[in-house]
């Protein structure tokens, strides 16, 4: 199907975001927001988020993808994805009175922008599917015990590692004050979290750890979701293995609402044309099955 691209600019709390619009000649009812995750802008590493729109809108699935404030292009102040929630309400308001035909939309964030999109789906009701992929659900704990079972380990196989040692090149002390940093950090008592109870006796997971914020932004989403992860990357090794440690994510993710694809060979951006290209099908035929 034949599609167009054009500049879209719209203000956000004062700034001017800019974006790229995808649109096709005769479009569906829902629509996809691309958000950017990481120092990153609308194009995405390896011009992943251009390829993924223009596919989408070749089959007649209309795109956004944007700068939010301090990223890109686009005017304010450099913010984290925890504080995305204006930026994101207002494409996506901007989204609909560009292309009135949309009436629902699917949100797709890769590493932290994935998280960012738990975080607001459930307050929008126009949102009713995410796509995520390698969500950032960092903990320094986390961070510590992923390097210890997906990396330190595999190093012991790889046959440059001993290359290095039997050719006297290997550096122990680094090595070792590396090794000691990980599992003081994985040994590290836990610092204990306290809900805060608001006005409306409404308790707040502001202070919880990030992967029980996320749990809860997801739990309280009602939509669709599609869970696409690298087998050959730490980010999504993190949030696997916080998965796999917790049944009430087990529970939320067995869900009939739920999707999980796996790539296993891929890295983090998807690097390769296939894996790319493979991201982008799954997208599209997941968006067409409901």
């Amino acid at each position: 199907m034949n599609f167009e691209e054009r500049a879209l600019t719209f203000s956000c709390n004062g700034n001017w975001l800019y974006g790229v619009l995808s649109l096709p000649e005769s479009s569906v009812s829902r629509g996809v927001l691309i958000v950017v995750g990481g120092p990153q802008y609308r194009a995405g590493s390896h011009r992943q988020f251009t390829l993924l729109a223009r596919h989408l809108a070749a089959h007649g699935v209309p795109v956004l993808r944007f700068d939010y404030r301090g990223m890109g292009d686009s005017e304010g102040d450099v913010r984290t994805f925890e504080d995305l929630h204006d930026d994101l309400h207002c494409a996506i308001d901007s989204f609909l009175n560009e292309v009135p035909s949309l009436n629902e939309l699917v949100i797709w964030g890769l590493c932290d922008a994935a998280s960012a999109a738990l975080f607001y789906a459930h307050q929008d009701k126009r949102v009713t599917g995410l796509v995520l992929l390698n969500p950032w659900a960092r903990t320094n704990e986390g961070a510590a015990k992923v390097y210890l079972k997906h990396y330190y380990i595999a190093r012991l196989f790889e046959l440059r590692l001993w290359s290095k040692i039997l050719q006297g090149r290997f550096n122990y002390s680094e090595a070792i004050r590396s090794f000691s940093k990980t599992v003081g950090a994985v040994l590290k008592q836990k610092k204990s979290t306290v809900a805060i109870t608001n006005m409306d006796g409404i308790k707040s997971c502001d202070r919880a750890p990030l992967p029980e914020r996320m749990f809860t932004g997801l739990n309280r989403f009602g939509g669709r979701l599609l869970l696409i992860t690298s087998g050959n990357d730490l980010t999504a090794q993190e949030f696997l293995d916080v998965v796999n440690g917790s049944p009430e994510w087990q529970k939320l993710l067995a869900s009939p609402r739920v999707s999980r694809l796996n790539l296993p060979e891929a890295t983090h951006t998807f690097s390769r044309r296939e894996w790319r290209d493979q991201v982008a099908v799954w997208t599209r035929e997941w968006i067409e099955s409901w």
